[in-house]
Order: C-alpha cells, then sequence, then structure tokens
C-alpha cells in the first residue's frame, strides 16, 4: 500500500531549516508521497457569510512555493497537493508551476484538485465561486493541453489560449497525474471523467465506497477510459472539526490507525495518507515528535497494510 504524508504547516513555526528537516524525514522513514494542503487566505466569520469550519488564523504555507522547496532536499518522494483549489487559480499558471516542478524534482509531481468550499477566499482572489465546478472541468483540459500540446490552441467558456506555447515540457509531460478530490456524486464522476485518481477524506463504510467506485466507473467508461487504471487514496483522518474532541487523540493510538488502514484497503484503497497536522493536534508538538511519531505510524502501517 502507498503511504502518503499531508504536511503541516505549522512546522513553519521552527524555522525554514526545520520545515526542510521534516520533508527529508519523512522521505528518510521510507514515505511514498508527501502532500500539502492549499488555502491562501482564511475567513473570519462574519454576518452574512456562511461559517468557516477551521480557524481563521490556522497558518497555511502556500502549497506550490512550499513544494519547490521540499523538492530540493528529496529525491525520491512523490510531491504533491491535497488539494488544491484549482478554480480560484489561474489554470495556464497552475500548469507552468507543476511542469517547472515536475523538472526540478525529477518527474516526481502529481497535481491533486478539488473545486474548493470558501466563498469568502474565491471573492478575495478575484474568482467567482458559483460556477467553480464547471471551471475546474475546464481548467483540467487547459492544464492537460499545455503539458501535452506542441502548440496550444484552446478556447472554452472561461479560458483561452490561442497559438501558444508552454516549454519546456516536463518529465512526465501530458502523464503529470492529476487526481481529483471529493466524496460527492459530481466529484466522483469528475474523478472517472478526468481523474488519474481519487483523493477521498472521510470514507466511513464499505457501501460508500462501493457507491463510488460505481460512480467512478461509468464516468470513465462513458468517457472512454479505463476505470481499473484510476488510483485510489484516503486520509486515514483528516483534522477534527469543532465538537470532534475525540478525534485529536486519534494518531495516538497506532492500534486504532492500523485498523482504519486496513479497513480502506479491504474497500479497494491502494493508498492512505497521514494527516501530519492532527499528528500535531494529538500532542507531537515539535519536529522531532512528529518524526517520531511518523516512524512508529510507518513501521506499524507497513506491517498491516504492506
Amino acid at each position: 500500500m502507498k503511504l502518503a504524508v499531508e504536511f503541516p504547516s505549522v512546522a513553519y513555526r521552527e524555522g525554514p531549516a526545520n520545515v526542510a528537516r521534516l520533508a527529508k524525514g519523512i522521505e528518510d522513514i521510507g514515505y511514498d508521497q508527501l502532500d500539502i494542503f492549499d488555502h491562501v487566505v482564511m475567513g473570519y466569520d462574519v454576518d452574512g457569510r456562511e461559517k468557516s469550519i477551521y480557524p481563521p488564523k490556522m497558518p497555511i504555507l502556500e502549497a506550490v512555493a512550499a513544494l519547490s522547496y521540499m523538492a530540493a532536499v528529496t529525491q525520491r518522494i512523490g510531491l504533491g497537493t491535497e488539494i488544491l483549489v484549482l478554480p480560484q487559480r489561474q489554470p495556464v499558471l497552475v500548469a507552468k508551476q507543476f511542469s517547472t516542478l515536475d523538472i526540478l524534482s525529477g518527474g516526481r509531481a502529481r497535481l491533486g484538485v478539488g473545486v474548493g468550499w470558501q466563498a469568502s477566499e474565491f471573492e478575495a482572489l478575484g474568482e467567482r465561486y458559483e460556477d467553480r465546478g464547471r471551471r475546474t472541468d475546464e481548467a483540467i483540459e487547459l492544464i492537460r493541453a499545455c503539458w501535452r500540446d506542441e502548440r496550444i490552441d484552446f478556447e472554452s467558456e472561461s479560458y483561452t489560449a490561442i497559438g501558444m506555447a508552454m516549454e519546456p515540457k516536463s518529465p512526465q509531460g501530458a502523464g503529470l497525474p492529476i487526481w481529483i478530490g471529493g466524496n460527492k456524486p459530481v466529484s466522483l464522476r469528475r474523478v472517472g471523467k478526468y481523474g488519474d485518481g481519487w483523493l477521498a477524506s472521510r470514507v466511513a463504510d464499505a457501501d460508500f465506497a462501493s457507491r463510488a467506485k460505481d460512480i467512478i466507473g461509468e464516468a470513465a467508461v462513458a468517457a472512454g477510459r479505463d476505470p481499473d487504471a484510476i488510483g485510489w487514496q484516503c486520509m486515514i483522518a483528516p483534522p477534527p472539526r469543532e465538537g470532534e474532541n475525540d478525534a485529536k487523540s486519534f494518531y495516538t493510538q497506532p492500534d486504532r490507525v492500523a485498523a482504519r488502514a486496513v479497513d480502506l484497503k479491504a474497500m479497494g484503497f491502494e493508498g492512505v495518507a497521514l494527516n501530519a497536522t492532527m499528528i500535531f493536534q494529538s500532542g507531537s508538538r515539535s519536529v522531532d515528535a512528529i518524526l517520531d511519531t511518523l516512524q512508529i505510524l510507518h513501521d506499524r502501517l507497513r506491517a498491516e497494510v504492506g
């Protein structure tokens, strides 16, 4: 089973050298993938706005810049986003950023995308929120064209790139993987139509996983794609939301973590991700402590799920 870690931006508090040491340490332990989540700004709760599920002052490093920094201190581990809020970013620029990351990392980049949930963040970035699903589909198509085509000629309802070139092409080229997050049916259909993989979260039961497989598979077949070529990765446990006090101790219980991974493997997931921000919240309050916990969990997970 592939083992991933979602990088904890809170590590910045110990300085840039320790951010690099944590990234390298995760690779040295033996994890396969290093992901980072994406928000540019977070909203306070104000009148007339939907309440945020996370605190506005949570520390978040910019995803692409952080991955580039981590690429320079690692050699083997995959580098990706889990997930990048694609429709609030300019897709041609995203294509260039990840192509460059792929070049400088020696072909280790993976673009994980989703539609986002925070309308105020879109507003702050000057992007529309209401049509973000459609624009995500168009953006994926445009990004693929940038990676694939010598001459880019693309026009959709929201994006236009006519008679353009993007060079150099990266090691993975058009095969640079795009994985898609989200558990709703529309997101699952997007995985089947466009995705190289599904980045799932909070999958609690086998019945849901079975329904998800059917939705992804039907969309893939309709698009002329092979459903069996689409990868599956699930977060073992995302950060606890308000009121989820028991969740804060989850990563202090290796038996519980391993049991969750075993369940996810039985559902069909071939990859699982550990949320290192939640490990920090569980009591591992330093880079050294996070690495110690990740070592313990890695060894236990390898013993249980390979």
